[in-house]
């Protein structure tokens, strides 16, 4: 299959400067997808999807553009790339658009990433269904619960990336995820909690039994949630609460955030930005992660890099674009693995050490605003008293700024999720407001 896709996008780029391009980056992507939902005991939809795509950069007189298709047919694929490249001439220069130089694939690491795992390939209807029913049982395993949704998404896809620089490689992965999002009955009011989890290989996932009962424990625990009085104290983010909240730090150390004035981090290289708790790698070479890779989508050939270490922004994410504006060699624009500096604790062990705070374990919406850091964000969790959970809180909110908090962080877990891209660890910060009552 790569090999194939690699010959289609070959022949694509040759086309294209047969039809005038100057130069060509082309990709050819395969994919197939079956997603299946289940309710009250019963298949409620299946859907799939096939799908073959080539996608083309254009580099014509100075200019730029891009286009995709998925009728590859020879004769019209063709026609569609004459339009293109004419339509490309008469576009505006812009002399920063130019295929990625060959030193900058030169060093393209050839490694195993493992992403495929050959059961995936052949998952049939049956055995969606048993993991449906699965997550079902055990979700529902409570007379209190009015129901349950479940699903079940698989999806196996290959890719080619070939340019008239000499670029030419491929990658291949599979996925399997699942879950369950479970309602029960709290008086007048209908909690809600879901648990959904997903990775390149089955095995490596919790049972869906084990998920289904994770996500009847969460719903379980939001009973009787209400707003306590506002207060200021140490905050616990749950791994997964802790990567939904750091993740909008990434687009805020961008080439294209800093070039474009969208960032509060502009001028933070080299500077501390957190507390030097806070280490953060960039890891593509992660066996049997969908995140990882070896080049990015201009072909540059990635490397591991040190994003932030102990508290200092070390880099940004640099494409080849916005890195020859800034006069900044590119080192990949993508994110692939983010993986934290850890401690030697879980979340229980730091929870044993706090005699007041709040843990936050799921967002109630809110926005960030990466020019200036600022920060408001509702949340669900509950209170911490003596070292222990207690009193399940809701509809309380958070509001600050990244410059603030991140230097405010003072214990880092070692418990991120097994299966997750972005490997948060379980993180305390101190010194929150908390608004409620």
């Amino acid at each position: 299959m790569r090999s194939e896709l690699e010959e289609r996008a070959a022949r694509a780029v040759q086309l294209a400067k047969d039809c005038g391009a100057d130069d060509c980056l082309a990709a050819v992507a395969w994919g197939r997808s079956v997603e299946l939902g289940w309710h009250a005991n019963a298949v409620e939809k299946v859907q799939e999807s096939d799908s073959l795509e080539l996608s083309v950069r254009l580099f014509a007189g100075g200019r730029y553009s891009a286009h995709s298709t998925n009728d590859l047919d020879e004769g019209r694929l063709k026609r569609f790339l004459t339009d293109a490249v004419a339509l490309t001439r008469a576009l505006e220069p812009d002399p920063f658009r130019e295929i990625a130089a060959r030193e900058l694939f030169a060093g393209l690491r050839s490694v195993e990433l493992d992403q495929v795992d050959a059961s995936l390939t052949s998952l049939d209807r049956d055995r969606r269904m048993a993991i449906a029913g699965e997550l079902a049982t055990a979700a529902e395993a409570d007379d209190a619960v009015i129901g349950s949704n479940c699903m079940v998404f698989d999806s196996a896809g290959a890719a080619a990336l070939v340019g008239s620089n000499g670029f030419r490689a491929s990658r291949e992965s599979t996925s399997l995820w699942y879950g369950a999002e479970v309602s029960m009955r709290d008086g007048e009011r209908r909690p809600e909690a879901h648990r959904y989890v997903g990775d390149t290989h089955a095995a490596d996932l919790p049972s869906p039994s084990e998920t289904g009962a994770e996500a009847l424990r969460r719903v379980k625990a939001r009973i009787g949630a209400r707003k306590v009085s506002s207060r200021r104290g140490r905050m616990i983010l749950t791994p997964e609460a802790g990567t939904s909240f750091l993740g909008r730090l990434l687009g805020a150390i961008s080439a294209s955030a800093v070039q474009q004035k969208r960032t509060f981090l502009a001028d933070a290289q080299g500077q501390r930005i957190a507390s030097p708790l806070l280490t953060m790698t960039d890891d593509p070479f992660r066996k049997r992660s969908s995140a990882s890779r070896t080049y990015d989508g201009d072909g540059v050939a990635l490397a591991e890099r040190r994003i932030v270490s102990e508290g200092v922004l070390e880099t940004f994410y640099i494409d080849s674009y916005y890195g020859k504006k800034l006069g900044w060699k590119p080192n990949g624009g993508c994110t692939t693995n983010l993986v934290f500096g850890h401690g030697d604790q879980d979340l229980a062990g730091l929870l044993g050490g706090i005699d007041q705070g709040i843990c936050v374990e799921s967002w109630l919406g809110g926005n960030a605003d990466m020019t200036s850091g600022g920060f408001s964000f509702g949340f669900a969790g509950h209170l911490v008293e003596h070292g222990e959970l207690t009193e399940p809180v809701t509809e309380m909110n958070i509001t600050g700024n990244y410059k603030d908090l991140l230097q405010q962080l003072v214990a880092v877990g070692n418990d991120p999720l097994p299966w997750s891209t972005f490997r948060t660890p379980t993180l305390v910060f101190d010194g929150v407001d908390f608004a409620g009552t």
